[in-house]
């Protein structure tokens, strides 16, 4: 029996949840980690961040404040959760869970110091371990050595099992649904939060359709039109659609931790003659690209080469960010396979596995002619085999995205 008092308790409430991924996986996965522990002399490894505690042990956390961890040892994976959560963080995770209390200060280290006893040298994420969390852990742990394993778990992310890759496509067919449910509700006079909604509410119930059981958490929409399309991530607003307007459409449904994307550039019943010029520029910007992504490519030369297309149109200084990235455990609030990104200053060199974007965009100024952000996207998987899929299906392009509402 525990006290009414207790720093750390266990509630194993209920049955384990079915997640998408089989135990063959997710011990593949924990595998994969101690065998670079034990390479690096590692005792144990901490993770703090959304990605790798979500990536090896499959439970997806909602900070709201607190600390959550992943204690992984030679032997055992263990997730360290606040007791606002109840058992749902143990009904996901594959391995072992305790839940820190309020009642005192410092539980989480409290717990973090039973889970580590006798470890010496302690792997934890430089990448996202702030300074104050390494203080703390520092006078918790006085004797233990912290080395970096955000790195080398990055890496591992990178290189995507078959499941994965299955699940992953998944995430492509939904946000084709949700896109498709965008087009069909743009209209002159609608708000673009009313765009959104539908294409997030199409998303989610496909979603929930899928899966026996599916935590629906964090599937969202941008619908962007007019100035509001000139970044990337700019938010919904309520503003209203007016003819000729450039739109942006970005789909984003969230499966178990998973991000999958479509990005598209529509107009709004009619495109003037520099907003088509342009358009098909981006176009033929992102076709090449698609080309390029093959076994073997280097990031920055595929950059490069794109480079010099809009360089050709006098164009390349209205490019606003990288022409692609990796894709798996992430979301516009976590992670981030830094190692792959489509860039001139990345020289991975692709490999099969690995599941990339297609996405170049170019911001023309409120105020010129052309004005706004021109942006298309697709994934594409590179497969065992050394063949490349694009696992996009919902069309793009002047002859199919000037839509009449």
């Amino acid at each position: 029996m525990s006290s009414d008092m207790d720093r750390v308790v266990t509630w194993h409430n209920g049955e384990r949840t079915l997640g998408p991924f089989s135990t063959e996986e997710m011990e593949g996965r924990q595998d994969r980690l101690r065998s670079h522990m034990a390479a690096e002399e590692i005792d144990a490894c901490l993770f703090t961040s959304y990605q790798n505690i979500c990536y090896f042990s499959g439970f997806m956390y909602c900070s709201f404040g607190r600390t959550y961890g992943l204690v992984v040892d030679a032997d055992n994976a263990t997730t360290i959760s606040a007791g606002i959560d109840g058992g749902q963080p143990w009904r996901l995770t594959h391995g072992d869970n305790i839940t820190y209390t309020d009642w005192r200060k410092d539980n989480f280290f409290f717990a973090v110091q039973g889970l580590t006893s006798g470890a010496r040298r302690i792997g934890i994420e430089f990448d996202e371990v702030s300074l104050d969390l390494l203080q703390r852990l520092e006078a918790a742990l006085p004797d233990v050595e912290f080395v970096d394993v955000g790195l080398a778990t990055m890496w591992m992310r990178t290189i995507k099992s078959e499941e994965e890759i299955t699940h992953i496509k998944l995430g492509a067919r939904v946000a084709d649904i949700g896109g498709a449910a965008c087009a069909a509700t743009i209209g002159v006079g609608v708000p673009e939060h009313e765009v959104a909604l539908a294409s997030t509410q199409a998303m989610v119930r496909e979603i929930a359709q899928a899966f026996p059981y599916t935590e629906l958490m964090d599937t969202w929409t941008w619908f962007q039109s007019g100035i509001n399309t000139d970044g990337a991530h700019n938010p919904v607003t309520n503003k209203l659609i007016e003819a000729g307007d450039i739109l942006s459409l970005n789909c984003f449904p969230m499966i178990f931790g998973y991000y999958t994307a479509l990005e598209r550039t529509l107009f709004a019943e009619t495109v003037s003659d520099e907003h088509l010029r342009l358009w098909n520029i981006n176009v033929e910007v992102h076709e090449a690209g698609l080309e390029l992504i093959k076994p073997g490519a280097r990031c920055n030369e595929i950059a490069t080469t794109l480079n010099d297309i809009y360089r050709g149109y006098d164009l390349l200084h209205t490019r606003s960010f990288g022409y692609g990235h990796s894709f798996g455990v992430l979301s516009h609030y976590y992670g981030r396979e830094a190692g792959v990104e489509l860039r001139e200053d990345i020289d991975t060199v692709l490999e099969p596995g690995m599941v990339v974007s297609m996405e170049p965009m170019i911001m023309i100024p409120e105020g010129q002619p052309g004005a706004g952000g021109y942006r298309e996207h697709d994934i594409l998987v590179i497969h065992r085999d050394g063949s490349v899929e694009n696992i996009t299906k919902f069309p793009y392009g002047p002859e199919h995205n000037v839509i009449a509402g």
